[in-house]
């Protein structure tokens, strides 16, 4: 019998949280693998996402963590116009050396609010109003303005931004950029494992 897997994540902010962890939910249903999310760390930024990483790491590696140990975990930082390629190296250089098999980077390139926009078709079913997100852009706050913006023109109130429809965009989106298709790709790869382990 496949056993529920244990997935924990780290992420910059509360806007990669909402989307991660229906996104996680639904490519693990889609791979026939249960799985629980724990949410470790989802304020602070970019660098907090990381040191708490880091700390959780040497917590683990002392077995003073508490709870399973997670089977994946899954660090979401933004690419900040530096590349996903780039970010996911970053990730992978504060992973400790028992750990790299499980972990999984998801980088969005340049900032997680693009990935809301990524689908236009599914976010014009699910908010009402299909955006433009024209040629990416590095200024900090443009994916969020294009966001609240799309809410808006669909005649909804963007009362957290936006992302009060993480969860139903997660469920319809059914195509992103390069960086998108990366880390739904690494996960569904290690979910497959686990199910091909499992004899399933």
């Amino acid at each position: 019998m496949n056993r529920r897997r244990v997935v924990d994540l780290f992420v910059e902010d509360r806007a990669h949280e909402e989307l991660l962890r229906p996104l996680i939910e639904r490519v693990s249903a889609a791979e026939e693998v249960e799985v629980e999310v724990r949410v470790r760390s989802a304020l602070g930024g970019h660098g907090r996402a990381l040191e708490e990483f880091k700390l959780y790491q040497r917590l683990l590696e002392q077995g003073a963590a508490g709870g399973p140990h997670p089977d994946v975990v899954v660090v979401g930082i933004d690419g900040n116009c530096i590349t996903f390629a780039e970010k996911r190296k970053e990730v992978v250089r504060a992973t400790h050396a028992a750990f790299p098999d499980r972990v999984i980077a998801a980088c969005p390139d340049p900032h997680v609010e693009r990935w809301y926009l990524a689908d236009p078709d599914s976010f014009k079913g699910v908010v009402g109003h299909r955006p433009t997100v024209g040629r990416k852009k590095c200024a900090r706050d443009h994916y969020k303005k294009l966001l609240a913006d799309a809410v808006r023109r669909a005649d909804q109130p963007p009362t957290l931004g936006g992302i009060e429809f993480a969860r139903e965009i997660a469920a319809a989106i059914d195509k992103g950029d390069r960086s998108f298709r990366a880390f739904v790709d690494d996960l569904r790869g290690m979910l497959r494992a686990f199910r091909e382990a499992a004899g399933r």
